[in-house]
């Protein structure tokens, strides 16, 4: 194509979902040879906001009517919608434009939730090439993108080796507790930086105060995700529920140990092409996830990912660290 292709690529929220669509954007901008627009929230732009895929950031919520009228003024040739509820196919609607949809594949993921049958046995970030398959783009392979502002600077000495310990979720079954993630602590020597949004900072200050250890240092509340994120590049090891900030980890080569209980990697969201070291710590209950977003578990009120065995969590990590 000779022409450049005017791309509109629609994914509200959240985190780990708006992160796992680099891979697609960098393939359409490549293969199809695109200027990419992306429309998100507001609260999520940050995200995108150095990578280099994306030619403009439009944000939907509070005067959403005038990023409407911005957006049909854009003339683009396509949509392809990765959200796929009733805002994105308000926008469409607005846009009138040919439009490829992410299929969310509920009725598969009700299946394995409540039978066990899994027929889904691929990752999201397929899910998201197949919506684009017609137009012919296929996966380059290559993995996550997450691009860091040169100017970024945490003060915290990134010239050692440490572990990241992302002890946030968005529910808290999807949580380990402070009496696990401790116990581990106490065992370690290496550094440990704790990370999370400011709903984390009571949980990170539990820990800090139930550890002996002086090489735990709380970061919850205080970082940007870019900040976040450059905690977790030049970390040594990166430990992480389920959640945003473990598909950010994939992106970068550190070996990633991420923990599963209500929500299971047959879901399609764990972390992608990360290092060849990294490893799933999955609680043994059940094979099949507990709910959906891991809002709700059918074992244990707090959540089934609490009977995690903290010497499981620290032997990993001195074998992976060895």
């Amino acid at each position: 194509m000779s022409n450049k292709l005017k791309i509109l690529v629609i994914r509200l929220s959240s985190i780990g979902d708006i992160v796992l669509t680099t891979p697609l954007i960098r393939c359409l901008k490549q293969q199809a040879n695109a200027e990419i627009d992306y429309l998100t929230k507001r609260r999520y732009k940050d995200l995108l906001i150095s990578n280099p895929n994306i030619r403009e950031i439009f944000c939907l919520g509070e005067g959403s009517k005038n990023t409407l009228e911005i957006l049909r003024k854009k003339e683009y040739d396509l949509v392809v919608d990765l959200q796929n509820n009733f805002r994105s196919l308000k926008v469409r609607l607005s846009l009138g434009l040919k439009s490829y949809v992410f299929s969310k594949e509920n009725f598969k993921r009700y299946l394995l939730i409540y039978f066990g049958v899994d027929l889904l046995k691929n990752h999201i970030v397929d899910r998201y090439f197949k919506t684009v398959e017609q137009f012919g783009i296929k996966n380059d392979n290559q993995g996550i993108d997450y691009f860091l502002n040169k100017d970024l600077n945490v003060e915290f000495n990134i010239n050692q080796d440490y572990i990241a310990w992302n002890i946030g979720a968005a529910h808290e079954p999807k949580k380990l507790s402070v009496t696990q993630i401790s116990a581990v602590i106490n065992q370690l020597d290496i550094p440990v930086v704790l990370i999370g949004g400011i709903t984390e900072k009571k949980m990170s200050d539990k820990i800090i105060s139930t550890t002996h250890s002086s090489n735990v240092y709380d970061f919850c509340g205080d970082l940007s995700f870019e900040e976040s994120a450059y905690l977790i590049k030049n970390s040594k090891m990166v430990l992480t529920n389920d959640t945003g900030m473990m598909h950010i980890a994939s992106a970068f080569n550190s070996p990633i140990i991420s923990f599963w209980g209500c929500t299971k990697p047959s879901l399609g969201f764990h972390p992608y092409m990360p290092n060849e070291k990294s490893e799933h710590i999955i609680i043994n209950l059940s094979k099949r996830p507990c709910s959906k977003y891991g809002k709700s578990c059918r074992f244990f009120e707090k959540g089934c990912i609490k009977k995690i065995n903290s010497s499981e969590i620290y032997n990993t990590i001195i074998r992976l660290l060895k």
